[in-house]
């Protein structure tokens, strides 16, 4: 028996692959399939199932593209509904996968068809769990994704989620793996650990929402703290329900370069976003107006889910020539596939042009401490979190994630400075800004990272300043 776990940090995701004998499982799987594909070649295995936890929200699962690709079923946990041919499990059916067993554990909470699975060996022993989102490490999945107006509350989805573990996991033994879903940094949590793998023991003894003293406590603190959910979650549940266009027609259609001629009466002509996926280092030096600044070589596909929010959104590509395949990939991770096409010969190609460019003011951490007054006025974009522990003094603490509810309060008439913690996600926040006419800023390379360094700036502890930028 072969158990593998094929994370992804950028989703901070976990699927897994499985192999006994002749035959092989995967869970969860992400939306490109190729690398599965390749495992199951390599090791002369045949897949037999494609298990999903439940319908995702964060991310667009690879189960129709991989099952169209081996002929292997998909299997839902009980009350799914999916828009497709699927196996619906029965609470405790059992799959048999060489000479390992697989049980379904109806789990519902996270959402009413979320599914544990309990891999039972060749020995006859209980000896993981695959808990999607209903289990994490430090944390349990958040219960405010499937409630439903005037029948399902937040606070009944916590309750049902409690009574899933307590009467389905947490009798299990001390020495079971666990496997979850997502780690640190996925958006469907708020507490969990940084590890991907752990024992069920030792999450008995450490996980704060499994050590509560009653439903009622466990709701509480389950409930407490819980930030909006990105906007788009609800569009991938929906393509993972309902079905989506073949990667490869998403991608065939995406790899379509434009010259810098076509490019800008293209984008006009189809009402596309220009998204630019070049690092900030090179976005401030020069971009084309009203693009949005996304850079691949972070926390990419999410923030692009947070801020375009509309999956179907016709985008148009500015790239690191040989990045474009990894970025409409990326893109379709979170069920952005409408990409028209790319700036051919990328941003040097405009730049060698004679059209027209844009550019973010940027100075240095040194230059902002220099130029810095009990008159300045600074908007920090990092999240509440981080402002609460520590920030420099009387600075706004405006997320990023909620631009577009205070974008619209700037003044720019007033100057202001811009910064998060490393310059990622203020390039991102400059580059909205912009689009909207915002220009009286200047961006803080390497963020308040950088400031602290100075050692030149009062920092203080949280105080929230709500009033009107």
């Amino acid at each position: 028996m072969k158990i593998e776990q094929i994370y992804t940090g950028c989703l901070a995701q976990g699927a897994y692959y499985i192999v006994s004998e002749n035959e092989a499982a995967i869970i969860d799987p992400l939306r490109e399939v190729k690398p599965y594909l390749d495992r199951l070649e390599k090791d002369n295995v045949t897949l037999k199932y494609i298990f999903e936890t439940h319908f995702h929200a964060d991310f667009v699962s690879g189960h129709l593209d991989l099952s169209k690709n081996t002929n292997a079923p998909i299997v839902y946990g009980p009350t799914a509904q999916p828009e497709f041919e699927a196996i619906i499990a029965e609470d405790n059916q059992i799959f048999e996968i060489g000479n390992i067993k697989i049980k379904a554990l109806h789990t519902p909470g996270h959402t009413m068809e979320s599914t544990t699975y309990l891999l039972i060996d060749e020995n006859g022993v209980e000896t993981a769990i695959f808990t999607g989102d209903t289990l994490f490490l430090g944390d349990v999945g958040r219960p405010d994704l499937a409630q439903k107006a005037g029948s399902v509350t937040q606070e009944d989805l916590a309750g049902i989620l409690y009574e899933s573990l307590h009467n389905k996991i947490l009798p299990l033994d001390d020495s079971i793996t666990v496997y979850p879903a997502h780690g640190a940094g996925s958006a469907c949590g708020k507490n969990m650990q940084k590890e991907t793998v752990d024992i069920l023991g030792n999450q008995k003894r450490t996980n704060y929402a499994l050590n509560q003293p009653d439903k009622e406590s466990f709701i509480r603190e389950v409930l407490d703290g819980l930030t909006a959910p990105p906007k788009y979650f609800g569009m991938n549940v929906a393509m993972n329900k309902g079905g989506y266009d073949s990667l490869d027609t998403v991608m065939d259609r995406g790899l379509n370069p434009i010259s810098v001629e076509d490019f800008e009466s293209f984008a006009e002509e189809t009402g596309a976003l220009i998204l630019d996926t070049r690092g900030p280092a090179d976005f401030h030096k020069g971009y084309i107006p009203n693009a949005i600044n996304i850079g691949l070589k972070g926390d990419f596909a999410p923030w692009v889910g947070s801020l375009i929010v509309d999956v179907k959104h016709p985008l148009l590509l500015v790239s690191d020539e040989g990045t474009e395949e990894e970025v409409i990939t990326r893109l379709s991770r979170v069920g952005f596939d409408n990409v028209l096409g790319y700036l051919k010969g990328g941003f040097e190609a405009w730049k060698n042009s004679t059209k027209e460019i844009d550019e973010v003011k940027r100075i240095s951490p040194a230059e902002f401490a220099e130029a810095f007054n009990e008159n300045s006025k600074i908007i920090d974009v990092r999240k509440i979190g981080e402002y609460s522990a520590e920030h420099i003094d009387n600075a706004y603490s405006r997320p990023l994630d909620t631009i577009s509810d205070w974008v619209s309060t700037i003044d720019d008439s007033e100057h202001f400075f811009l910064h998060c913690a490393g310059g990622y996600r203020s390039m991102i926040a400059a580059s909205i800004l912009n689009s909207h006419g915002i220009r009286n800023f200047t961006e803080i390379e390497g963020g308040f990272n950088g400031i602290k360094k100075t050692e030149k700036l009062p920092v203080s502890d949280f105080v929230f300043q709500s009033k009107t930028l």
